[in-house]
């Protein structure tokens, strides 16, 4: 016997009569206002050839690293996900067998966003009314690999069909952004734009930094191995990423929010033993945060949007990254402090009210401590959405708690779903817009907020404020 599949109307809403149906309200107003999807991971080589989508195994599997990494944390090993490894030895390839090792062990996923998503892709994506389990792998198999040959699936149907106004996908330097052209050569109306995302020229301590740093001079020109060179190089990578790939923004994954303002005459030395690879013990932390700090005032010159990642030890499992490389499931959160680290960028351009610098974080324990009170100070600074790991019912919830009484609504940059699954976009984001309506729905049932008040909220945080954020005219 078959389980319905069945996503209730009510989901996520309080269980209290009076702030279910405020959160109804509110909710009604926002779920079909279109999706701004400012930061992600999405291939821009999907809508730019608009090929048919793979067999569905490689569509939702594959690629979404909070899939495998439950699995694999249950012993399942990649091999067998079809997950490819570094030296191209084999892996299954065959996406039925995928398929049916994921749905005997869909059960993992209970009470997981991933499961919320993943429920919602199936019913509302595929039209499927029961749960996916051992009995209906198979017929799930059939139905979706069917459907994903029709024209309905293409990756611009579907981008059309969720309604999604602008996504930004996340390029690294050295990207010649050839897909993004196509985009924006053709008559396509979908906004898909890139972020310039410089980690492996900037971090020394990168597996690819020096082959990286020699490819970013030949690309540019410039003479990297000075630092005046460098530093231009980086500009005419960012004037290029606006003008090929329509960039409104660049993103910093560092380990720390480790920030630097050196004098000139340190720069130069610290970038010296950067170069040389003659290091001393701090030398790669303490660049990553000058750059940081170059990068700020780079994005004064030019507009662009900055946004940060710290605080996580990524490739955590090394055999495992051997492996199979970057992104894989092994990214852990760590303790991150921002008051001391970001107090070298902020003295230098914190004041500056045309400065967007978008922080993240994956330790919720400075929600209220650090970043709420530096938002809640400082005009260049905004506070990004839980992050990763947070990105949950209960991390939007917390984040809600902790930041608003000190920051407000206003010192933030909006919902993004951070994303390589591109099906789960409008999950993500119906999940947002519940959460911060479950949220305004108490404010007005307390009577601390009007609920016409709450209505514009639940607007600009789902729509206004991410587009105003990133720049997105």
């Amino acid at each position: 016997m078959t389980t319905p599949l069945s996503l209730h109307p009510d989901r996520l809403f309080s269980a209290d009569p009076t702030q279910r149906d405020i959160a109804r309200r509110l909710y009604a107003q926002v779920k079909d206002l279109p999706i701004v999807s400012p930061h992600g991971h999405t291939d821009p080589e999907w809508f730019a050839l608009n090929e048919h989508f793979p067999d569905p195994a490689q569509l939702l599997i594959v690629p979404d690293h909070y899939v495998f990494r439950m699995l694999y944390s249950q012993g399942v090993p990649l091999e067998k996900l079809g997950i490819p490894t570094v030296d191209g030895s084999p892996v299954e390839t065959d996406g039925r067998k995928i398929w049916r090792l994921f749905a005997e062990n869909y059960h993992l996923f209970r009470g997981t966003p991933s499961r919320m998503w993943l429920d919602w892709v199936f019913s509302e994506v595929f039209g499927f009314e029961a749960l996916l389990t051992v009995d209906t792998a198979d017929h799930y198999y059939d139905v979706m690999a069917e459907k994903l040959t029709t024209d309905a699936f293409r990756p611009r149907a579907l981008f059309e069909q969720f309604n999604i106004e602008i996504i930004a996908t996340t390029e690294g330097a050295l990207d010649p952004l050839t897909h993004h052209q196509t985009i924006m050569e053709d008559d396509w109306d979908g906004r898909v734009v890139t972020t310039y995302r410089p980690d492996t020229v900037i971090d020394p301590e990168h597996e690819a930094f020096t082959e990286s740093l020699a490819a970013f001079g030949e690309l540019t020109g410039e003479d990297v191995m000075s630092w005046e060179g460098y530093l231009n190089a980086h500009r005419q990578r960012r004037e290029y990423f606006k003008e090929k790939g329509g960039a409104t923004a660049t993103d910093h994954g560092h380990r720390t929010a480790r920030t630097a303002n050196l004098s000139e005459a340190d720069k130069r030395a610290l970038f010296t033993r950067v170069v040389s690879g003659d290091l001393e013990a701090d030398d790669a932390d303490l660049f990553r945060g000058q750059m940081l700090t170059e990068m700020a005032r780079m994005s004064l010159e030019d507009g662009l949007v900055m946004q940060i990642h710290p605080g996580v030890h990524r490739n955590h499992n090394l055999p495992l990254f051997d492996t199979f490389g970057r992104d894989k499931g092994a990214d852990i959160p760590a303790p991150s402090e921002y008051v001391e680290a970001l107090s070298p960028l902020l003295e230098a351009v914190g004041n500056e009210p045309d400065l967007n610098i978008i922080l993240f974080t994956l330790d919720e324990d400075v929600y209220s401590r650090e970043l709420a009170p530096l938002a809640g100070h400082y005009p260049a600074l905004k506070l990004g959405p839980p992050w990763w790991f947070h990105d949950s019912p209960e991390g939007m919830r917390r984040f809600r708690e902790r930041t608003t009484e000190t920051a407000g609504f206003y010192n933030t940059a909006g919902f993004n779903d951070d994303t390589r699954a591109f099906l789960s976009i409008p999950a993500r984001h119906d999940v947002a817009r519940r959460m911060d309506c479950v949220f305004l729905a108490q404010l007005v049932a307390e009577h601390r907020l009007p609920e016409d008040e709450a209505h514009e909220v639940a607007h600009d945080l789902a729509y206004r404020l991410a587009k105003e954020a990133y720049k997105f005219s």
